[in-house]
Protein backbone atom coordinates (compact mmCIF):
# COMPACT_ATOMS: atom_id res chain seq x y z
CA UNK A 1 0.00 0.00 0.00
CA UNK A 2 1.15 3.30 -0.85
CA UNK A 3 -0.47 6.55 1.55
CA UNK A 4 -0.63 10.09 -0.94
CA UNK A 5 -1.66 12.69 1.45
CA UNK A 6 -2.20 16.17 -0.75
CA UNK A 7 -2.89 19.07 1.78
CA UNK A 8 -3.82 21.42 -0.43
CA UNK A 9 -6.78 19.62 -1.43
CA UNK A 10 -7.26 18.27 2.11
CA UNK A 11 -7.64 14.69 0.68
CA UNK A 12 -5.66 11.48 0.05
CA UNK A 13 -5.99 8.91 -2.05
CA UNK A 14 -4.73 4.89 -1.01
CA UNK A 15 -3.02 2.78 -3.36
CA UNK A 16 -3.34 -1.10 -2.78
CA UNK A 17 -1.17 -3.72 -3.79
CA UNK A 18 -1.66 -7.11 -3.15
CA UNK A 19 1.37 -7.33 -0.68
CA UNK A 20 2.21 -8.24 2.89
CA UNK A 21 2.35 -5.11 4.31
CA UNK A 22 -0.80 -3.41 3.81
CA UNK A 23 -2.31 -5.12 6.71
CA UNK A 24 -0.16 -3.03 8.62
CA UNK A 25 0.65 0.02 6.53
CA UNK A 26 -3.28 0.73 6.61
CA UNK A 27 -3.67 1.53 10.24
CA UNK A 28 -0.37 3.45 10.38
CA UNK A 29 -1.09 5.80 7.42
CA UNK A 30 -4.69 6.93 8.07
CA UNK A 31 -4.42 8.13 11.47
CA UNK A 32 -1.32 10.17 10.78
CA UNK A 33 -3.76 11.40 7.55
CA UNK A 34 -6.41 12.32 9.30
CA UNK A 35 -4.88 14.00 11.91
CA UNK A 36 -2.97 15.95 9.63
CA UNK A 37 -6.26 16.72 7.40
CA UNK A 38 -7.98 17.36 10.67
CA UNK A 39 -5.06 20.06 11.78
CA UNK A 40 -5.09 21.66 8.45
CA UNK A 41 -8.84 22.05 8.40
CA UNK A 42 -8.85 23.44 11.53
CA UNK A 43 -5.88 25.59 10.10
CA UNK A 44 -8.35 26.94 7.49
CA UNK A 45 -10.87 27.14 9.54
CA UNK A 46 -9.06 29.88 11.63
CA UNK A 47 -7.93 31.82 8.99
CA UNK A 48 -11.50 32.04 7.38
CA UNK A 49 -12.66 33.76 11.16
CA UNK A 50 -9.49 36.15 11.19
CA UNK A 51 -10.26 36.23 7.47
CA UNK A 52 -14.15 37.51 8.29
CA UNK A 53 -13.07 39.71 11.45
CA UNK A 54 -11.24 41.88 9.27
CA UNK A 55 -14.67 42.67 7.13
CA UNK A 56 -16.67 45.17 8.95
CA UNK A 57 -19.89 45.89 6.84
CA UNK A 58 -22.09 49.12 7.51
CA UNK A 59 -24.99 49.02 6.09
CA UNK A 60 -27.06 51.66 4.40
CA UNK A 61 -31.18 51.65 4.11
CA UNK A 62 -33.15 54.16 1.99
CA UNK A 63 -35.07 53.61 -1.45
CA UNK A 64 -33.87 52.92 -4.42
CA UNK A 65 -37.20 52.65 -6.28
CA UNK A 66 -40.32 54.94 -6.34
CA UNK A 67 -40.61 58.65 -5.71
CA UNK A 68 -38.03 59.28 -3.33
CA UNK A 69 -35.61 56.90 -5.46
CA UNK A 70 -33.18 59.73 -6.22
CA UNK A 71 -32.72 61.04 -2.51
CA UNK A 72 -32.00 57.29 -1.65
CA UNK A 73 -29.46 57.25 -4.08
CA UNK A 74 -28.02 60.40 -3.14
CA UNK A 75 -27.91 58.61 0.83
CA UNK A 76 -26.32 55.62 -0.73
CA UNK A 77 -23.63 57.32 -2.65
CA UNK A 78 -22.58 59.56 0.37
CA UNK A 79 -22.10 56.35 2.38
CA UNK A 80 -19.97 55.01 -0.28
CA UNK A 81 -18.31 57.44 -0.70
CA UNK A 82 -17.12 57.82 3.05
CA UNK A 83 -16.22 53.97 2.99
CA UNK A 84 -13.64 53.68 0.29
CA UNK A 85 -12.21 57.34 1.49
CA UNK A 86 -11.38 55.08 4.25
CA UNK A 87 -10.65 51.78 2.84
CA UNK A 88 -8.47 53.71 0.50
CA UNK A 89 -6.41 55.58 3.43
CA UNK A 90 -5.94 52.08 5.28
CA UNK A 91 -8.56 52.22 7.78
CA UNK A 92 -7.39 49.85 10.93
CA UNK A 93 -8.90 49.61 14.57
CA UNK A 94 -6.54 48.98 17.15
CA UNK A 95 -3.80 48.74 14.79
CA UNK A 96 -4.93 45.77 12.82
CA UNK A 97 -6.47 46.98 9.01
CA UNK A 98 -10.26 45.86 8.20
CA UNK A 99 -12.13 46.40 5.41
CA UNK A 100 -15.47 48.12 5.13
CA UNK A 101 -18.01 47.07 3.08
CA UNK A 102 -20.92 48.74 2.71
CA UNK A 103 -24.38 46.54 2.46
CA UNK A 104 -27.11 49.13 0.80
CA UNK A 105 -30.39 48.09 0.88
CA UNK A 106 -33.68 49.55 -0.81
CA UNK A 107 -36.21 50.32 1.68
CA UNK A 108 -38.83 51.55 -0.95
CA UNK A 109 -40.00 54.31 1.15
CA UNK A 110 -42.60 52.19 2.93
CA UNK A 111 -42.50 50.97 6.15
CA UNK A 112 -43.18 47.42 6.12
CA UNK A 113 -40.51 46.73 3.54
CA UNK A 114 -37.83 49.08 5.81
CA UNK A 115 -38.38 46.44 8.64
CA UNK A 116 -38.02 43.54 6.51
CA UNK A 117 -34.87 45.37 5.33
CA UNK A 118 -33.57 46.20 8.93
CA UNK A 119 -33.99 42.85 9.83
CA UNK A 120 -31.99 41.11 7.01
CA UNK A 121 -28.94 44.00 7.72
CA UNK A 122 -29.62 42.53 11.50
CA UNK A 123 -29.17 39.03 10.36
CA UNK A 124 -26.17 40.12 8.07
CA UNK A 125 -24.64 41.37 11.35
CA UNK A 126 -23.98 44.74 10.33
CA UNK A 127 -21.88 46.87 12.67
CA UNK A 128 -23.72 49.99 12.16
CA UNK A 129 -26.37 51.17 9.75
CA UNK A 130 -27.04 54.69 7.99
CA UNK A 131 -30.63 55.61 7.21
CA UNK A 132 -33.49 55.46 6.60
CA UNK A 133 -34.93 58.59 4.58
CA UNK A 134 -38.11 58.98 5.74
CA UNK A 135 -39.50 59.29 9.21
CA UNK A 136 -42.15 56.28 7.91
CA UNK A 137 -38.95 53.88 7.63
CA UNK A 138 -36.82 55.20 10.33
CA UNK A 139 -38.85 54.47 13.44
CA UNK A 140 -40.45 51.12 12.90
CA UNK A 141 -36.98 49.97 11.92
CA UNK A 142 -35.14 51.53 14.97
CA UNK A 143 -37.14 49.10 16.76
CA UNK A 144 -35.55 46.20 14.90
CA UNK A 145 -32.15 48.08 15.34
CA UNK A 146 -32.44 48.68 19.00
CA UNK A 147 -33.32 45.20 20.09
CA UNK A 148 -30.09 43.65 18.44
CA UNK A 149 -28.21 46.37 19.91
CA UNK A 150 -26.65 47.96 16.11
CA UNK A 151 -26.03 51.94 16.19
CA UNK A 152 -28.31 53.27 13.63
CA UNK A 153 -27.92 56.62 12.27
CA UNK A 154 -30.49 58.50 10.31
CA UNK A 155 -28.70 61.54 7.55
CA UNK A 156 -32.29 62.49 7.22
CA UNK A 157 -35.65 61.70 8.79
CA UNK A 158 -36.82 64.75 11.02
CA UNK A 159 -39.87 63.25 13.56
CA UNK A 160 -38.80 64.02 17.04
CA UNK A 161 -40.45 60.46 17.94
CA UNK A 162 -37.32 58.67 16.44
CA UNK A 163 -35.21 59.75 19.69
CA UNK A 164 -37.89 60.22 21.57
CA UNK A 165 -38.82 56.14 22.15
CA UNK A 166 -35.46 55.86 24.68
CA UNK A 167 -33.42 53.51 22.66
CA UNK A 168 -29.75 53.62 23.03
CA UNK A 169 -28.78 53.03 19.71
CA UNK A 170 -30.92 55.64 17.67
CA UNK A 171 -28.78 58.77 16.56
CA UNK A 172 -29.90 61.69 14.19
CA UNK A 173 -26.82 63.41 12.51
CA UNK A 174 -29.96 66.17 11.08
CA UNK A 175 -32.30 68.47 12.93
CA UNK A 176 -35.54 67.16 13.64
CA UNK A 177 -39.01 68.58 12.99
CA UNK A 178 -39.44 71.08 16.13
CA UNK A 179 -35.98 72.70 14.92
CA UNK A 180 -36.92 73.00 11.57
CA UNK A 181 -40.16 73.78 11.38
CA UNK A 182 -39.76 76.60 13.77
CA UNK A 183 -36.77 78.10 12.08
CA UNK A 184 -38.90 77.75 9.17
CA UNK A 185 -41.71 79.71 10.57
CA UNK A 186 -39.51 82.20 12.23
CA UNK A 187 -38.08 83.01 8.57
CA UNK A 188 -41.41 83.19 7.20
CA UNK A 189 -42.82 85.76 9.58
CA UNK A 190 -39.53 87.68 9.76
CA UNK A 191 -37.89 87.89 6.65
CA UNK A 192 -40.58 87.09 4.40
CA UNK A 193 -42.68 88.76 6.08
CA UNK A 194 -45.35 85.95 5.81
CA UNK A 195 -49.25 87.09 6.98
CA UNK A 196 -51.58 84.72 5.50
CA UNK A 197 -50.65 81.31 5.26
CA UNK A 198 -51.65 78.51 4.01
CA UNK A 199 -50.91 75.16 4.57
CA UNK A 200 -50.51 71.61 3.32
CA UNK A 201 -48.46 68.08 3.98
CA UNK A 202 -48.57 65.05 2.57
CA UNK A 203 -50.01 62.91 5.59
CA UNK A 204 -46.77 60.88 6.01
CA UNK A 205 -44.94 61.08 9.54
CA UNK A 206 -42.69 63.49 8.02
CA UNK A 207 -44.55 65.30 6.09
CA UNK A 208 -47.61 65.84 8.42
CA UNK A 209 -45.07 66.42 11.32
CA UNK A 210 -43.12 69.04 10.11
CA UNK A 211 -46.18 71.06 9.29
CA UNK A 212 -47.37 70.71 12.52
CA UNK A 213 -44.00 71.98 14.11
CA UNK A 214 -44.31 74.84 11.43
CA UNK A 215 -47.84 75.69 12.43
CA UNK A 216 -46.67 75.93 16.41
CA UNK A 217 -43.94 78.15 15.39
CA UNK A 218 -46.25 80.57 13.35
CA UNK A 219 -48.68 80.36 16.41
CA UNK A 220 -45.93 81.13 18.90
CA UNK A 221 -44.47 84.29 16.49
CA UNK A 222 -47.89 86.27 17.41
CA UNK A 223 -48.32 89.70 15.35
CA UNK A 224 -50.89 89.88 12.94
CA UNK A 225 -49.65 86.67 11.19
CA UNK A 226 -52.09 83.83 11.23
CA UNK A 227 -53.11 79.97 9.41
CA UNK A 228 -55.81 80.75 6.73
CA UNK A 229 -56.47 77.44 5.71
CA UNK A 230 -54.94 73.54 5.71
CA UNK A 231 -55.42 70.87 3.06
CA UNK A 232 -53.96 67.25 3.22
CA UNK A 233 -52.87 65.22 0.16
CA UNK A 234 -50.17 62.33 -0.05
CA UNK A 235 -46.92 61.24 -1.05
CA UNK A 236 -47.79 59.39 -4.36
CA UNK A 237 -50.59 62.03 -5.54
CA UNK A 238 -50.61 63.81 -8.76
CA UNK A 239 -53.33 66.08 -8.34
CA UNK A 240 -53.46 68.81 -6.37
CA UNK A 241 -56.67 71.46 -8.41
CA UNK A 242 -59.25 70.88 -6.07
CA UNK A 243 -56.92 71.64 -2.37
CA UNK A 244 -55.28 74.33 -4.29
CA UNK A 245 -58.53 75.75 -5.28
CA UNK A 246 -59.86 75.83 -1.76
CA UNK A 247 -56.59 76.64 -0.74
CA UNK A 248 -56.98 79.99 -3.27
CA UNK A 249 -59.79 81.05 -2.29
CA UNK A 250 -58.42 81.86 1.35
CA UNK A 251 -56.13 84.68 -0.57
CA UNK A 252 -52.31 83.33 1.43
CA UNK A 253 -49.51 84.81 0.69
CA UNK A 254 -47.60 82.03 1.19
CA UNK A 255 -47.98 78.55 0.74
CA UNK A 256 -45.96 75.84 3.59
CA UNK A 257 -46.02 72.18 2.10
CA UNK A 258 -44.76 69.30 4.00
CA UNK A 259 -43.78 66.65 1.94
CA UNK A 260 -41.04 65.84 -0.45
CA UNK A 261 -39.73 67.57 -3.97
CA UNK A 262 -41.67 64.47 -5.93
CA UNK A 263 -44.80 66.15 -5.15
CA UNK A 264 -43.70 69.80 -4.50
CA UNK A 265 -42.72 70.36 -8.04
CA UNK A 266 -45.87 69.61 -9.42
CA UNK A 267 -47.89 71.08 -7.27
CA UNK A 268 -45.85 74.02 -8.15
CA UNK A 269 -46.70 73.65 -11.68
CA UNK A 270 -50.79 73.51 -11.14
CA UNK A 271 -50.26 76.33 -9.06
CA UNK A 272 -49.00 78.30 -11.71
CA UNK A 273 -51.87 77.09 -14.28
CA UNK A 274 -54.38 78.07 -11.73
CA UNK A 275 -53.13 81.77 -11.39
CA UNK A 276 -52.03 81.26 -7.53
CA UNK A 277 -49.65 83.62 -7.08
CA UNK A 278 -47.91 82.52 -3.28
CA UNK A 279 -44.76 82.36 -2.10
CA UNK A 280 -43.95 78.53 -1.49
CA UNK A 281 -41.82 77.08 1.40
CA UNK A 282 -40.77 73.21 3.12
CA UNK A 283 -38.79 71.80 4.64
CA UNK A 284 -35.00 69.74 3.49
CA UNK A 285 -37.24 67.33 1.83
CA UNK A 286 -38.23 69.81 -1.02
CA UNK A 287 -34.95 71.62 -0.73
CA UNK A 288 -33.18 69.37 -3.75
CA UNK A 289 -31.10 69.58 -6.73
CA UNK A 290 -34.15 67.75 -8.42
CA UNK A 291 -36.71 70.21 -7.73
CA UNK A 292 -36.39 72.42 -10.62
CA UNK A 293 -36.46 69.91 -13.13
CA UNK A 294 -39.68 68.62 -11.41
CA UNK A 295 -41.04 72.30 -10.99
CA UNK A 296 -39.60 73.80 -14.78
CA UNK A 297 -40.41 77.41 -15.46
CA UNK A 298 -42.99 77.35 -12.41
CA UNK A 299 -40.14 77.16 -9.59
CA UNK A 300 -40.07 81.17 -10.25
CA UNK A 301 -36.86 83.49 -9.26
CA UNK A 302 -36.50 83.51 -5.19
CA UNK A 303 -40.41 82.27 -4.89
CA UNK A 304 -39.23 78.62 -3.27
CA UNK A 305 -37.62 79.20 -0.06
CA UNK A 306 -36.57 75.58 1.68
CA UNK A 307 -34.47 74.78 4.58
CA UNK A 308 -31.20 71.78 5.40
CA UNK A 309 -30.35 70.79 8.28
CA UNK A 310 -27.13 71.55 8.75
CA UNK A 311 -24.39 74.72 8.17
CA UNK A 312 -20.67 75.48 8.06
CA UNK A 313 -19.02 78.22 9.20
CA UNK A 314 -17.04 79.97 6.41
CA UNK A 315 -13.88 78.31 7.48
CA UNK A 316 -15.58 75.08 6.47
CA UNK A 317 -17.00 76.02 3.22
CA UNK A 318 -14.48 75.29 0.80
CA UNK A 319 -14.19 71.78 2.21
CA UNK A 320 -18.06 71.19 1.69
CA UNK A 321 -17.64 72.98 -1.71
CA UNK A 322 -15.01 70.56 -2.70
CA UNK A 323 -17.21 67.38 -1.10
CA UNK A 324 -20.09 68.08 -3.63
CA UNK A 325 -17.43 68.95 -6.79
CA UNK A 326 -15.84 65.25 -6.03
CA UNK A 327 -19.75 64.35 -5.29
CA UNK A 328 -20.39 65.17 -8.69
CA UNK A 329 -17.22 64.55 -10.13
CA UNK A 330 -17.46 60.52 -8.75
CA UNK A 331 -21.18 59.94 -9.66
CA UNK A 332 -21.86 62.49 -12.76
CA UNK A 333 -24.90 63.19 -10.84
CA UNK A 334 -25.46 66.20 -9.07
CA UNK A 335 -25.83 66.09 -4.96
CA UNK A 336 -29.65 66.52 -4.04
CA UNK A 337 -29.40 66.69 -0.32
CA UNK A 338 -28.45 63.88 2.23
CA UNK A 339 -25.20 62.55 0.55
CA UNK A 340 -23.37 64.97 2.88
CA UNK A 341 -24.71 63.54 5.95
CA UNK A 342 -24.54 59.88 4.92
CA UNK A 343 -20.74 60.54 4.56
CA UNK A 344 -21.02 62.24 8.08
CA UNK A 345 -22.92 59.31 9.40
CA UNK A 346 -20.36 56.89 8.21
CA UNK A 347 -17.38 58.51 9.71
CA UNK A 348 -18.89 58.96 12.65
CA UNK A 349 -19.25 55.30 13.04
CA UNK A 350 -15.66 54.75 11.90
CA UNK A 351 -14.69 57.65 14.98
CA UNK A 352 -16.06 55.73 17.32
CA UNK A 353 -15.01 52.22 16.61
CA UNK A 354 -11.32 53.54 16.37
CA UNK A 355 -11.98 55.32 19.70
CA UNK A 356 -13.43 52.09 21.03
CA UNK A 357 -10.69 49.91 19.27
CA UNK A 358 -13.26 47.21 18.42
CA UNK A 359 -16.10 47.28 15.81
CA UNK A 360 -18.36 45.03 17.94
CA UNK A 361 -21.41 47.40 18.82
CA UNK A 362 -21.49 46.56 22.26
CA UNK A 363 -18.32 47.93 22.56
CA UNK A 364 -18.27 51.13 20.51
CA UNK A 365 -22.13 52.31 20.74
CA UNK A 366 -21.20 54.05 24.20
CA UNK A 367 -18.69 56.28 22.12
CA UNK A 368 -20.74 57.29 19.40
CA UNK A 369 -22.79 59.10 22.74
CA UNK A 370 -19.76 61.55 23.80
CA UNK A 371 -18.64 61.86 19.79
CA UNK A 372 -16.90 65.14 19.33
CA UNK A 373 -16.62 65.04 15.10
CA UNK A 374 -15.88 67.50 12.88
CA UNK A 375 -17.53 66.45 9.23
CA UNK A 376 -18.55 67.79 6.19
CA UNK A 377 -21.95 69.28 7.48
CA UNK A 378 -20.37 71.02 10.98
CA UNK A 379 -19.01 69.74 13.86
CA UNK A 380 -21.19 66.69 15.52
CA UNK A 381 -22.28 65.67 18.70
CA UNK A 382 -25.20 64.33 20.08
CA UNK A 383 -27.44 65.28 23.13
CA UNK A 384 -28.92 62.45 25.51
CA UNK A 385 -31.59 61.68 23.41
CA UNK A 386 -29.32 60.83 20.45
CA UNK A 387 -30.40 64.36 18.31
CA UNK A 388 -27.52 66.76 17.06
CA UNK A 389 -26.77 69.23 19.28
CA UNK A 390 -26.96 72.74 18.19
CA UNK A 391 -28.34 71.86 15.02
CA UNK A 392 -27.68 74.66 12.63
CA UNK A 393 -30.07 75.27 9.22
CA UNK A 394 -29.36 76.50 6.05
CA UNK A 395 -31.59 78.22 4.37
CA UNK A 396 -32.12 77.99 0.66
CA UNK A 397 -34.03 79.68 -2.46
CA UNK A 398 -33.87 79.17 -5.75
CA UNK A 399 -32.67 81.20 -9.02
CA UNK A 400 -32.00 80.91 -12.29
CA UNK A 401 -32.73 76.77 -11.82
CA UNK A 402 -30.07 76.34 -8.87
CA UNK A 403 -29.98 75.92 -5.61
CA UNK A 404 -29.07 78.99 -3.82
CA UNK A 405 -28.02 78.87 -0.09
CA UNK A 406 -29.27 82.39 1.52
CA UNK A 407 -27.76 82.33 4.77
CA UNK A 408 -26.86 79.65 7.91
CA UNK A 409 -29.45 79.71 11.13
CA UNK A 410 -28.16 78.40 14.54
Amino acid sequence: MRATFSPLSLSFSLSLSLDFDFAFALPRALPRALALALALGLTAASFTARAADDVVRIGSAAPASGAGAHLGKDIENGARMAIEDLNAKGFTIDGKKVRLVLMAEDDGGDPKQGTAVAQKLVDAKVAGVVGHLNSGTTVPASKIYDAAAIPQITPSATTPVYTRQGFKSAFRIVANDTLIGSTLARYALGKLQARRIGVIDDRTAFGQGLADEFIKGVKAGGGSARIVGRQFTNDKATDFSAILTQLKSKTPDLVFYGGLDAVAGPMLKQMQALGFKARFMGGDGICSEKLPLLAGEALGEGNVTCAVAGGVTPAQEKGYTDFVARYRKTYKVDLQAYAPHAYDAVMVLATAMQQAKSPDPARYAPYIKRINYQGVTGNIRFDPQGDLLNAAMTIYTFRGGKKTKLEVIR
